[in-house]
């Protein structure tokens, strides 16, 4: 009796979902044409570097700040290596691992 009654709402769900799926648009699914950045993709739209920010990314230098660091000022809010620990030991130029 038990499995008669799972096996009723199981065909229910699976009805309900395959009618909500298909009167809706066709399900998204991401890296189909990895050319292109998908239409739905979410997009930043201001991105707020703060003091605490400027203080991970030039954690290490010593002012005056190199001309060659001005590409900070177009760093977005994408991953880059230059503001994250790096190797240890002797490769640790910038003394994260302190």
């Amino acid at each position: 009796m038990k499995s008669k009654v799972f096996c009723m709402a199981s065909i229910v769900v699976t009805l309900s979902f395959s009618a909500v799926a298909s009167a809706s648009e066709p399900l998204y699914i991401a890296g189909e044409n990895p050319a292109e950045r998908p239409a739905k993709a979410p997009v930043i739209k201001t991105y707020v570097k703060t003091a605490e920010w400027y203080k991970q990314a030039l954690h290490g230098i010593e002012k005056p700040y190199p001309a060659s660091l001005s590409f900070l000022e177009d760093q977005g809010p994408w991953y880059t290596p230059f503001n994250h620990p790096g190797m240890t030991d002797y490769y640790d130029i910038r003394h994260w691992h302190q």
